[in-house]
């Protein structure tokens, strides 16, 4: 296939786990990573196998420089692993080179990083509108998307702020707006409440298992096991592997979100 050839989209959000001929959103085989510095070589991913089917909320949890981070990236295609493989929605994808990763996360993958990561010279509207524009969205339907997600996160009027006039939980929320903008069917979150007080970090929890009730499929990587409790699956991760793979009981989420799950003070 040409490089120029853009990739198909993956499967449509809101897929119940399990459709469309069981076919996994993530499948892993085998993918390793190791980052060499000035120092000893870190072995940050080593043969992980990972499956994760559409529609499901799962938290890689573990200490800091576990390879969490890593492994969401190679998810991603932001890193590449040095052996093994990754499919997408059934397609294999680890060979992929950056100008097809860079067309399927405008189509596909919406990506929340812990640092917000928003232009800092471009208005909250003109942040989320973006990747809409990128993905080939007409200007107005960028717009009716982005008004659609501001109504839905508390950030009506603030469309022409600009991020540093925000506080650091609505700068998150528009990050998740602007990762969300495209429909994606995967939405990777890489410590999106690392930087956040307790408030804002309650108020990204709620919006993703909002989101997850939808039908949303999410991969969460985070150090904190209250912010995991929210996740129907979680993923111990140890030494750049698997320590431990668990489903959570059934039924615990309410209409209410996470608050019947997560506690935590003002």
């Amino acid at each position: 296939m040409s490089e120029d050839t853009a990739p198909a989209a993956l499967g449509t959000p809101g897929a119940a786990p399990g459709q469309g001929g069981n076919v996994p959103i993530v499948r892993a085989e085998g993918l390793t990573k190791t980052h060499h510095g000035e120092g000893t070589p870190v072995h940050a991913v080593r043969g992980v196998d990972l499956t994760v089917q559409p529609g499901e909320f799962v938290a890689v949890t573990g200490p800091s420089g576990a390879g969490k981070s890593t492994l969401l990236h190679l998810i991603g295609g932001l890193e590449r692993p040095d052996s093994g493989r990754l499919w997408l929605d059934g397609r294999r994808v680890d060979e992929y080179r950056e100008a097809r990763w860079a067309m399927l996360r405008r189509r596909s993958i919406g990506i929340v990083f812990q640092f917000f990561n928003l232009v800092s010279d471009l208005t909250v509207a003109d942040n989320i509108e973006l990747p809409a524009l990128l993905a080939g969205a007409s200007p107005r339907a960028a717009r009716d998307s982005r008004a659609e997600l501001l109504a839905e996160l508390g950030l009506e009027g603030r469309e022409r702020s600009m991020p540093g006039e925000l506080s650091g939980g609505e700068q998150q929320r528009v990050a998740l707006a602007r990762a969300l903008v495209n429909h994606p069917a995967l939405l990777l979150a890489d410590e999106p409440a690392g930087s956040l007080d307790s408030k804002g970090t309650r108020e990204v929890l709620r919006l993703l298992s909002r989101f997850h009730q939808r039908g949303q499929t999410i991969v969460l990587v985070t150090h904190d096991a209250r912010m995991a409790s929210a996740a129907d699956r979680v993923i111990s991760f140890f030494d750049g592997r698997i320590a431990d793979d668990a489903t959570l009981g059934a039924g615990r989420r309410t209409a209410g979100g996470v608050s019947g799950v997560l506690e935590l003070k003002e």
